[in-house]
């Protein structure tokens, strides 16, 4: 591989998460600031405090903290989580209900607000009813082919829209008024406000489990056919090329200008600037890799990882001390938006200083 993007640090493991409880799994994970949650095959939450130091040496660390933990009361897998900051509120999927809890005691808010019936949820990162005390959720309902969006404030929850599918929702994401969504057979984009659709490409549920990721604006990561993660818009354009990654994906996430995916064996990073397949990291038994506003963090079903990305303008340089001064100056150029000015002058300087 030709450049080191990024580091696996362990963050949380077995030991301090379930002691000697072997049998229980790390289900789900949620990162809201230094704020960790984990969800457990027990129906148990848990709170850690996730700390970043440096070593004396200069290595990168995260140290963890035991807040508490709560168990839900019920012999169920705790699903989903998903952290409404502006609201200190955690909402918690369990045995198809959302329930809204306390970020910080984790304890149910005392109107007991829930949305029952859900399969799947996300959380709406470009909202459009403007009010900063409100988080627009989206869900698949266990309804057939039903999806419904709510608005979730403090302590109640408020249903705005159904929309009903062409075909059975897989997994979904929302973008302002678009839904980007599974479907049995392929994935579309949906405007809810209007309910216009526009297929995108073809897709087999019955092989592999979807992949969708928001990456920005109106633009969606997704597992394509033929082992390809495909970029698309709302509008059902693609603006950048495919990536080639593994017949075995699970799971994917984008950190630009870098493509992260896992599989069952290693975590792979694809450069979304010339495709290339950048590094490959040994990771055995993943099952979640998951973007929190940046910070990305992969798990096992025993222990969760830091996968911390290194400084844009240090990769640069290894790839001039490697002699690839032509990739050098591609990333420096196409990810000028994301180092520090002063170091990208320096950073173009010493790529056409050793393309002389």
């Amino acid at each position: 591989m030709s450049v080191k993007a990024f580091e696996l640090i362990p963050a949380v493991d077995c030991e301090l998460l379930m002691g000697d409880r072997v049998r229980i799994n790390i289900e789900c994970i949620e990162c809201c600031g230094k704020n960790l949650f984990i969800g457990s095959s027990d129906c148990y939450i848990y709170h850690f405090l996730l700390a970043e130091k440096i070593s004396t040496t200069g290595k990168l660390t995260f140290s963890v903290t035991k807040q508490l933990c709560r168990h839900l009361g019920l012999k169920k897998p705790v699903n989903e989580l998903r952290a409404a900051s502006a609201l200190s509120r955690l909402m918690v999927l369990c045995d198809n209900t959302i329930t809204l809890t306390n970020m910080l005691n984790l304890e149910p808010v005392p109107t007991g607000a829930k949305i029952k019936g859900a399969v799947t949820f996300t959380v709406n990162q470009n909202p459009v009813s403007g009010d900063p005390f409100c988080v627009e959720v989206c869900i698949i309902s266990v309804k057939r082919r039903t999806i419904q969006i709510y608005m979730v404030y403090e302590d109640r929850v408020q249903i705005v829209k159904e929309v009903c599918t062409p075909e059975q929702p897989f997994a979904v994401t929302l973008d302002g008024y678009f839904l980007c969504i599974a479907l049995t057979t392929q994935y579309i984009t949906m405007n809810y406000s209007t309910g216009a659709s526009q297929d995108l490409f073809p897709y087999n549920s019955e092989e592999k489990r979807p992949i969708i990721r928001r990456i920005g604006r109106e633009e969606f990561l997704l597992a394509g056919p033929g082992g390809l993660g495909m970029f698309a818009t709302a509008a059902g354009i693609s603006q950048r090329a495919p990536v080639r990654w593994s017949e075995k994906v699970i799971e994917a996430a984008v950190c630009f200008p870098y493509v992260v995916a896992l599989d069952d064996e290693f975590v792979t990073v694809h450069s979304m600037l010339d495709q290339q397949r950048k590094q490959t990291l040994p990771f055995r038994d993943g099952h979640i890799l998951q973007d929190f506003e940046g910070r990305l963090l992969v798990a096992t079903h025993k222990q969760v990882y830091v996968l911390a990305p290194l400084p844009l303008e240090r990769q640069i340089q290894d790839l001039l001390v490697s002699h690839k001064v032509e990739e050098a100056l591609v990333l420096a150029k196409g990810a000028r938006k994301n180092i520090p000015k002063d170091k990208f002058q320096v950073c173009v300087a010493d790529s056409c200083h050793h393309l002389k």
